[in-house]
């Protein structure tokens, strides 16, 4: 097995003894879940939290099973972020501040393929996740909802993964210019929040955001139509990732060999 297969297989290993590889694939899933059953018992809900008089009608329009995915996809940019970020943000910093870093780099083992295998298995871990939540939502939408052709759920999934990914490239680059898990997550935070805060302030003048590929996944569910704006994003998203690692690998040689 060569060196970066090592690595890489060292590093999902830790990411199941640590509990990430647990604790993140159990909260994803209840999150994914949690969208389609409030939707659906939400006349129930408000009966027995809301209080109204005897012999009221709670009426609330049906959403379609692609609102209910757009719903879900919604949970994700908010609290899926937040989740991914917690378990995310000292991939890099850990190993850093207790020197393990030192040990690992005195191998024959290049600063590339170091963070390219940290990075690599945190997108195992978050995309893998992710993806099991999606198909629970999936299943319980068609289930209690109007059908969602699985065409349409799985491209939707892949744009989405794509703007996961970049959160993670994010997440190493600040791992190697901040040492600190508190500062390196207000900074991740910071990022992803105004750029997707901007993409929907000015939709037309950042419509190839990395940010704007969650508003295309949501699109997708409703129509399948690959427009220009999608494939340029992609692009785009897929140059800042690579320009964020090349970041993170210099900045990486630059803290540790000086």
């Amino acid at each position: 097995m060569n060196t970066f297969g090592v690595l890489f297989k060292k590093e999902l290993h830790e990411l199941f003894a640590n509990g990430k590889g647990i604790w993140l694939p159990i909260s994803l899933i209840l999150l994914g879940i949690t969208q389609p059953l409030t939707n659906y018992y939400m006349p129930q809900i408000i009966d027995i939290a809301g209080n109204l008089p005897k012999g009221a009608i709670i009426q609330l329009p049906t959403p379609t099973g692609q609102e209910v995915l757009q719903g879900v996809l919604s949970q994700y940019s908010t609290i899926g972020i937040l989740l991914i970020v917690l378990a995310s943000m000292n991939m890099i910093s850990t190993e850093r501040q207790n020197h393990a870093a030192v040990l690992v780099m005195m191998r024959p083992v290049s600063v590339i393929q170091y963070i390219m295998s940290k990075w690599a298995a945190q997108i195992v871990l978050v995309i893998g996740s992710t993806f099991i939540s999606y198909i629970a939502a999936w299943y319980y939408t068609n289930l209690l909802f109007s059908h969602v052709d699985w065409t349409h759920m799985i491209v939707s999934f892949l744009l989405y993964s794509l703007w996961l990914i970049f959160i993670l490239s994010v997440l190493v680059a600040a791992g190697t210019f901040l040492l600190q898990s508190g500062g390196i997550a207000g900074v991740s935070i910071l990022i992803i929040a105004s750029l997707s805060f901007l993409s929907t302030l000015f939709t037309n003048q950042l419509k190839w955001s990395p940010a704007a590929l969650s508003q295309y996944a949501g699109r997708i569910l409703e129509q399948l139509h690959w427009s220009q704006s999608v494939t340029y994003t992609v692009v785009v998203t897929l140059v800042s990732c690579f320009l964020l690692l090349i970041a993170a690998v210099y900045r990486y040689k630059k803290v540790e060999y000086v």
